[in-house]
């Protein structure tokens, strides 16, 4: 079996803030926010009209489920195309988590409705601070599934959510106040990440793209394609 892969400083310092907080912030669900989506200066070409190419392969990980079962992060990035995303349940920047969850609402809308992707599609939404975010605050997140394969995780420990963040390249850091102190706010770029039904990354989105006819249309061209 080969070595941990190496974990980068950034994270070092994110595991080191987030321990060193308290953890007595009240459980709520992410507001979805009521923010425009961006402005889009292009029409997105039609699903099945391009191919995206392969990014990277997924890490692998131990998450923990709303039901505080250990699983596998390979179990849910193989089989259908699956959208990922990071967030914390206590985000409040507009522009941040509750952007990502009104547009995975929305989506999740779009998908439901369409005979053609709904069977073939998940999302996966894993916390950034497994020391707040535990089973029982995911619990109130996974109700708005409505039945969608939408699924919510949390990790054991940072120290076991930190080779997740650094295979897909996510970077956070806990914000601090004047005299250096760690605060409840955690600044991370907002990305999701779009895999196919193989594990592999095709297409990483930040938010001048995060827009629903785009990452529509993604989803739909890779259940189009035929995995090799």
């Amino acid at each position: 079996m080969g070595s941990d892969p190496p974990i980068s400083n950034t994270i070092r310092v994110f595991l080191a803030a987030v321990l060193s907080l308290s953890t007595t912030v009240a459980p709520a669900a992410i507001d979805p926010g009521s923010v425009a989506p961006p402005q889009l200066d292009f029409t997105p070409n039609p699903p099945g009209s391009y191919k995206l190419e392969k990014i990277q392969r997924c890490p692998s990980g131990v998450l923990l489920d709303a039901n505080a079962r250990v699983q596998r992060l390979a179990d849910f990035t193989r089989d259908k195309v699956t959208l990922l995303t990071f967030f914390y349940s206590y985000c409040t920047d507009a522009w941040g988590c509750p952007f990502a969850a009104r547009l995975m609402h929305d989506l999740r809308e779009r998908i439901s409705a369409d005979s053609a992707l709904r069977d073939g599609v998940r999302f996966v939404s894993i916390s950034f601070d497994p020391t707040h975010d535990t089973p029982q605050v995911l619990r109130l997140h996974a109700g708005a599934a409505n039945g969608f394969d939408w699924r919510w995780f949390t990790t054991r420990s940072v120290s076991e959510l930190m080779p997740i963040l650094d295979g897909f390249g996510q970077d956070v850091r806990v914000e601090r106040d004047a005299r250096g102190r760690p605060t409840r706010t955690l600044n991370h770029m907002l990305k999701m990440f779009l895999i196919d039904r193989t594990g592999f990354v095709r297409e990483i989105y930040s938010l001048d793209y995060m827009a629903a006819d785009v990452v529509l249309n993604d989803i739909a061209t890779l259940v189009m394609e035929r995995p090799q």
